[in-house]
């Protein structure tokens, strides 16, 4: 049974003097702190990414130890006058992904939910898979999948369905209405079981466990965790992880008194940007079905203290939400070589899967370091942790990404949050 709840004395031995070492090496990462000059450099360069139109406005955070600033740029709309703020809040797309990760996690670890178990008595929608015989073929070409899918096959993506960017594919044209299967839309009226009838219905693109396929993954995750929870995602969420760690600008749906701190989302379309979400737009309601992969709103300084959790593992109050060894295994990459090279233009250069986030494997243009972890949100949002340096680094724009590689606007900060932790 591949679980986090059932160590044995050897184990627990091994994990107790594993966390000594952890806390070791966050009483030095405390010690640190980040540059006066570096922070004013990554201030001069950000407004002025700003000042060109990289993004109509901003806010990054940068934190080490226990040493934090950050820089709010620009505005909260393109035309409007109001100052970009630090409390705005945005759209976090896929840096939605890790939530739902740590709340399967927890799950794991109350015995609900076994990684190496197949999903089926909890999804039985998905029981007696086939799978294409080609990406090309049509929908009923299929072969018998080889093994039922388990939970880490949808926890690291390797499930067997994931967005593809050939729109006249028969497989795409079926699911491209599907949340996790096109561009994230919190107004989809489809509820969870809705979805899972729907996802029935349609072949795998891969054998279980064979590719990494990008973002369904999340949503059949958050489906899982409910039903395995008997609770609404966005219940678990509260309960499990936005309550306690005291995120209370975090969630899926903005209420009405906080509309006025929502940014403006555009889209760049022929060398300009275009209205893509108003702050009273798509987000200002409960969703039909809360996305596992993109829905929540968040905040700089909420997403930074779900940062500094996924390091510790502790709630303010010191309460322990989930083990080291959880996070650890979140925090570790789980695929192949192949499946690296494969996934590599969402993954990026130099970076694997661990569970719903990005592992950095090896040295890479983008200058984020080998053991850094963390993903992008396509809606204008970027963030990563790196434990050797002890720096979380998180910028939030309302400027939608040009394709699955990152502006330059978030490579130069990820490259000056850096230079600042010198």
């Amino acid at each position: 049974m591949k679980t986090f709840a059932s160590l044995d004395r050897r184990q627990a031995l091994i994990g107790a003097a594993a966390a000594l070492g952890w806390e070791t090496a966050q009483a030095r990462s405390r010690s640190m702190g980040l540059s006066r000059t570096g922070v004013q450099q990554m201030k001069t360069l950000l407004e002025g990414h700003v000042a060109r139109g990289s993004a109509p406005g901003l806010v990054a955070l940068v934190s080490r130890g226990n040493d934090t600033e950050t820089v709010v740029a620009g505005r909260m709309s393109l035309d409007g006058a109001e100052p970009m703020r630090r409390d705005a809040i945005f759209r976090l797309a896929s840096m939605t992904k890790p939530v739902t990760a740590v709340a399967a996690l927890m799950l794991v670890e109350d015995g609900k939910l076994r990684l190496d178990e197949p999903v089926e008595p909890l999804l039985p929608e998905l029981a007696d898979r086939r799978v294409l015989k080609t990406l090309a073929a049509p929908v009923e070409d299929t072969v018998p999948a080889r093994r039922p899918i388990t939970v880490e096959d949808v926890l690291t993506f390797r499930l067997g369905w994931g967005v593809l960017f050939d729109p006249e594919l028969p497989i795409q044209k079926l699911v491209a209405d599907l949340p996790g299967f096109g561009m994230p839309d919190p107004t989809s009226p489809l509820t969870f079981d809705a979805y899972m009838r729907r996802l029935h219905e349609a072949p795998l693109m891969a054998q279980p466990g064979e590719r990494w396929l990008y973002t369904a993954g999340s949503n059949v995750l958050g489906v899982l965790v409910a039903r395995a929870a008997g609770q609404p995602l966005d219940a678990v969420f509260q309960e499990r992880i936005l309550g306690p760690l005291g995120m209370t600008d975090t969630g899926f749906w903005i209420p009405q008194e906080k509309v006025g701190r929502t940014v403006t989302g555009y889209f760049p379309q022929d060398g300009k940007l275009e209205l893509f979400d108003k702050p009273d737009g798509r987000y200002v309601r409960p969703p039909a079905f809360p996305a596992g992969d993109s829905g929540l709103v968040s905040t700089a300084d909420d997403f930074a203290t779900f940062a500094r959790f996924l390091t510790t593992g502790l709630a303010p109050d010191g309460r322990r939400l989930i083990s080291q060894a959880s996070l650890k295994a979140m925090q570790t990459n789980h695929l192949t070589p192949a499946q690296i090279k494969d996934g590599a233009e969402i993954l990026g250069p130099g970076r694997g899967w661990g569970y719903g986030l990005g592992v950095v494997v090896e040295p890479n243009v983008d200058g984020v370091a080998p053991g850094a972890y963390g993903w992008n949100g396509g809606f204008g949002t970027s963030w990563f942790n790196d434990p050797a340096k002890g720096l979380t680094a998180i910028l939030l724009t309302q400027r939608v990404f040009d394709s699955a590689d990152p502006p330059q606007l978030h490579k130069d900060f990820w490259r000056a949050a850096y230079a600042a932790a010198v």
